[in-house]
C-alpha cells in the first residue's frame, strides 16, 4: 500500500522560509560580534581545538565563545567534532570573514544589523510621524561607515576606482585640486593626500565626530596637503576651483541632494571629473526584484539613509534611489557627460563618472 506525498502548502513553504530568515538574521549578528571580538580573526590562525582554547588565544571569557560557537556551528559556519569537543574554522569560510581577506571580509557589513538595529525604536515612530531619525540616534555609525569605506573604496583607489577616468591618477601625480564631500573620517581622502603629496585635498562633512577623527588621523601621518572642514556641501560657493570632485555612498543621504550636486558642477573647473559612488540598483522597484541584495539595499535605506534624509528635512532618496534618477540628478545639474561603471571589487555599487564641458 503507497501512501501518496503531497505537495506543501504555500503557507507551509512560506513558513519554512521565514525560519530560515529568522536563523540568518541571528547568524548575521553574532558574525557581527565575531568580527568585533576579532573572534574569526583568531580562529583562521588556530587548528581543530576546545572553545576554552579558542576563547584563551582571543583573550575572551570562555562561556561567552562556547555560546557564540553553539550558534556558528548549527549555522554551518563553523566546524564542530564531537569527539574531541573541538572547533575549526574552514579556511574557505576564513576567506570571507576574516581582517586577512579584506576587501572580500562579509562580517564587516554584518555590523549594520547591529547599528540599524539601535535605532528601530526611533523609525517605529517615525512609521508614525514621518519626520525621519537624526544621525545621533546610530551610535557606531561613522565607526562602521568608515570600515566599510576601506573595503570599497580605500582598498580599490588606486587599481580600481580612480582609472575610471582616463589620465586622473596621472594629474594627481602632477598636482590637482580635490574634494571630497561627505568625506566621513576621511578614509578615502587621506589615502589619496598619502599618495599623491603634490596634489592639494579638501574633504567636507556635517559630522563634528568624523571630522575631528579624520584629523587627529591625519595629523598622525603628517599629511599636510590636506584640510578637512565641518559644512554642509549644499552651502560651497566655491566656482571652478577643483579638478576632481568625489562623493562616496554619500548622494542619496544628503537633506538637498540636488542642490550638492548643482555646487559639485559649479566648483568644478571646464574639464573637471566628479566621481560619484553610490548604491547599485534601478529607480523602480519592479526592476530591482531580482537585486542580489535588494532586501538589505532597501532595509539600510527605511532604516537609516532614507530616515536622516527626512529628518533635516531633506526628500528621504533613500539608498536605493536608483540609477535612473542619478542620471535624471546628475543631467539636471548640468552633467551631460556621464558614464556608469561597475566594479569587481565592489558589487555593491555603480561609479558615476561626470565630466563637466570646458
Amino acid at each position: 500500500m503507497s501512501v501518496a506525498v503531497t505537495e506543501k502548502s504555500k503557507t507551509e513553504q512560506f513558513s519554512e522560509t521565514a525560519l530560515q530568515i529568522i536563523n540568518h538574521a541571528a547568524l548575521a549578528l553574532m558574525m557581527s560580534i565575531g568580527h568585533r571580538t576579532r573572534l574569526f580573526d583568531t580562529m583562521a590562525d588556530l587548528p581543530a581545538t576546545t572553545a576554552a582554547k579558542v576563547a584563551a588565544a582571543a583573550g575572551l571569557n570562555e562561556r561567552y565563545v562556547r555560546e557564540w560557537l553553539g550558534a556558528m556551528v548549527t549555522g554551518g559556519i563553523v566546524d564542530y567534532d564531537a569527539g574531541t569537543d573541538s572547533y575549526r574554522l574552514p579556511p574557505e569560510h576564513a576567506a570571507c570573514l576574516t581582517r586577512a581577506s579584506s576587501p572580500n571580509n562579509i562580517a564587516v557589513t554584518t555590523q549594520w544589523v547591529g547599528v540599524l538595529g539601535t535605532a528601530e525604536d526611533a523609525v517605529v515612530e517615525a512609521f508614525h510621524h514621518g519626520r525621519g531619525v537624526p544621525y545621533s540616534a546610530y551610535p557606531r555609525f561613522h565607526t562602521v561607515m568608515a570600515e566599510e569605506s576601506r573595503q570599497t573604496v580605500v582598498d580599490g583607489l588606486l587599481n580600481h576606482i580612480l582609472p575610471l577616468s582616463h589620465g586622473l591618477t596621472d594629474k594627481l601625480g602632477a598636482g590637482i585640486d580635490a574634494l571630497d564631500i561627505a568625506c566621513g573620517s576621511g578614509g578615502a581622502i587621506l589615502s589619496m593626500a598619502e599618495t599623491f603629496p603634490q596634489s592639494r585635498f579638501t574633504g567636507v562633512d556635517m559630522s563634528a565626530e568624523a571630522i575631528a577623527a579624520g584629523r587627529a588621523e591625519a595629523s598622525a601621518r603628517d599629511l599636510r596637503n590636506i584640510t578637512l572642514v565641518q559644512a554642509d556641501a549644499a552651502d560651497l560657493w566655491l566656482e571652478d576651483i577643483y579638478h576632481l570632485i568625489t562623493a562616496f555612498d554619500a548622494i542619496h543621504d544628503q537633506a538637498r541632494p540636488a542642490r550638492v550636486l548643482e555646487r559639485v558642477y559649479a566648483a568644478l573647473r571646464p574639464g573637471g571629473v566628479f566621481l560619484m559612488q553610490d548604491i547599485g540598483g534601478h529607480t523602480q522597484l519592479a526592476d530591482n526584484r531580482n537585486h542580489v541584495l535588494g532586501p538589505f539595499g532597501y532595509t539600510i535605506s527605511c532604516m537609516h539613509c532614507m530616515s536622516v534624509s527626512l529628518a533635516a528635512g531633506g526628500p528621504g532618496l533613500g539608498a536605493m534611489w536608483g540609477r535612473e534618477k542619478a542620471l535624471e540628478m546628475l543631467a539636471a545639474a548640468g552633467f551631460t557627460n556621464v558614464r556608469v561603471a561597475e566594479l569587481p571589487h565592489d558589487p555593491i555599487n555603480y561609479y558615476y563618472v561626470a565630466v563637466k564641458p570646458g
